[in-house]
């Protein structure tokens, strides 16, 4: 057992903005450049191969984000079905700590800032820790994970060997392993784009937009003849209208940092053809076509209440979360009520959407590490590699056979405890016995689609070049440039946002966007550029 190591103080977390995609999501990270270590090869003794259940009496401490369904049913995960099961199965008991709804970034950075971390937290530490993960390692936050995943964690050791590029994608520049993952399946990578009320359109006879032009043309209906007050709407987030690009992506531009055709990595809001997607937001905006309160959407309710009160008729959001959601609600009250997908729109008819929303096989925002404090660092990564295992993925991914998954021709299914409950929706009754986003390899034969129009979404969305032009969340700049980094990127994410609001808005004129383009460079966006090319190009050459 090691002992516990005395922690640096550290300053309060800011987070550093990357390239975006769900999920859910995506993650960077920071490091020296040195010598890539290659995947675990020691042989792992037969003792230490990931039998369960262990036989201790210690508690492992966790910090992390509850699902906000499950706070329907209980306040703590350790409560949960779920949660009991896998302490029976891992013989392991834990005590979680979880951030309020809406405040896991504060909480984030005042435990860091303490001296009182738990054994594992499971945070986006690419992005949220100033410096990224190998300054959490350097500030003795963060433990590297090398030794201990090639001696106790057998199930994670194997998928690594088996699948390097996962594991590239897990290391930093130096070759430190520093987080247990959280993998998505190849069908699992698309889950968020634009969706719109297709019982609207039948009844306007309209066809489901594509373009630009044909976008506008729906949304004045919606305004004129269906008495929609808001007819495109959005959630708002602290950092950006949450639309992902859509709009956006239609001049070749994102609304982040991205990579252009030729593979250098560009600020998208100081693009000139950025000035037209602000024209085009703002032209919207001032007809009423856009959600005229788009910067009050700070939470799901009031977005809720505005696909669902009819004042919108077309948005930016989730597969399950939104589109499945919504439509459990929306056909309660109108059994007409459909949401349909909508491809990210463009500018000329059958082009290819130049960036929409596509995560990597890595999520790093949903992966645990294990910290310094951890009194036995070998029992914590013993936990975590149970996820990783053929009995701990089925828990993870479907939960507890025989109550809410059967096995039906090899193939797991939920049960109707769980896809048909009276009162609860889908989404509500997984949370209860499965861990919807963690450090576990997702099973690509789930789904929580209950509607056609879901799997045909997923089609739709995909079809974009975002695989070609999102910059990965993974890369790791160095310790230095991090530091760089974070501090850059915190004025200029703020003033860009500021401007955004008030070029769409109309209290700025977009005569004043190039003067907005060069007080962002003289905040040193291509300076960031520059750095973020770097470690792309030391990522590729990994």
């Amino acid at each position: 057992m090691k002992k516990q190591m005395k922690k640096k103080s550290v300053g309060v977390a800011v987070s550093i903005v990357l390239a975006s995609t769900s999920l859910l999501a995506a993650c960077s990270s920071t490091k020296e450049g040195g010598a890539t270590a290659p995947a675990p090869t020691t042989p792992t003794p037969a003792a230490e191969a990931g039998k369960y259940p262990v036989s201790t009496t210690e508690t492992i401490t966790s910090w992390e984000q509850i699902n906000s369904n499950l706070t329907t049913f209980v306040p703590n995960l350790a409560d949960s079905p779920f949660g009991k099961q896998l302490e029976k199965d891992t013989g392991i008991k834990v005590k979680y700590s979880h951030p309020a709804d809406g405040q896991s970034k504060e909480q984030f950075n005042l435990l860091i800032a303490s001296n009182n971390l738990t054994d594992v937290i499971e945070y986006d530490w690419n992005n949220s820790y100033p410096g990224g993960p190998e300054k959490a390692m350097a500030d003795k936050v963060l433990l590297p994970l090398n030794d201990l995943i090639d001696k106790h964690a057998p199930n994670l050791k194997k998928m690594l060997q088996q699948d390097k590029e996962l594991d590239k994608m897990l290391k930093t520049d130096s070759g430190k392993y520093y987080v247990f993952p959280m993998i998505r399946p190849d069908n699992g990578l698309v889950f968020r784009g634009p969706m719109i009320r297709k019982d609207w359109l039948d009844e306007l006879g309209l066809p489901v937009p594509t373009t630009i032009d044909e976008w506008y043309t729906v949304l004045k209906a919606f305004k004129e003849k269906k008495g929609a007050t808001a007819p495109l709407t959005a959630q708002y987030t602290p950092s950006e209208l949450d639309i992902r690009d859509a709009f956006i992506g239609a001049f070749r531009t994102a609304n982040r940092y991205y990579i252009d055709d030729q593979g250098k990595v560009k600020y998208g809001p100081v693009d000139p053809q950025f000035k037209e997607a602000l024209t085009l937001l703002r032209q919207w905006y001032a007809e009423g076509l856009l959600d005229k309160d788009f910067a009050l959407n700070t939470d799901s309710k009031a977005l809720d209440n505005k696909i669902l009160g009819n004042a919108s008729g077309a948005t930016v959001g989730l597969l399950s979360g939104g589109m499945g959601r919504w439509t459990d609600s929306g056909k309660k009250q109108d059994p007409k009520f459909q949401l349909v997908a909508a491809p990210y729109p463009t500018l000329k008819k059958g082009e290819r959407a130049f960036i929409g929303q596509r995560d990597f096989k890595f999520n790093p925002a949903a992966s645990k590490g294990v910290t310094t404090a951890a009194k036995n660092p070998e029992l914590a990564v013993k936990w975590l590699d149970y996820a990783y295992s053929e009995k701990g993925s089925l828990l993870f991914n479907f939960g507890i056979e025989g109550e809410s998954y059967t096995i039906k021709d090899g193939k797991p299914t939920f049960t109707d405890k769980i896809t048909k409950d009276p009162k609860y929706n889908l989404q509500q009754m997984v949370t209860q016995y499965t861990k919807p986003n963690g450090p576990f390899p997702g099973d690509s034969r789930k789904s929580f689609n209950t509607y056609k129009e879901q799997d045909e979404a997923i089609k739709i969305w995909e079809q974009t070049d975002a695989a070609k032009h999102l910059l990965p969340p993974f890369i790791t700049p160095t310790v230095e440039e991090s530091k760089e980094v974070a501090k850059m990127n915190t004025a200029i994410t703020s003033y860009k946002e500021e401007m955004f609001v008030k070029f769409v808005m109309g209290k700025e004129p977009l005569d004043k966007f190039d003067e907005y383009v060069k007080r962002i460079k003289e905040m040193g966006s291509d300076k960031v550029a520059q750095i973020y090319q770097n470690a792309y190009d030391r990522y590729n050459k990994r």
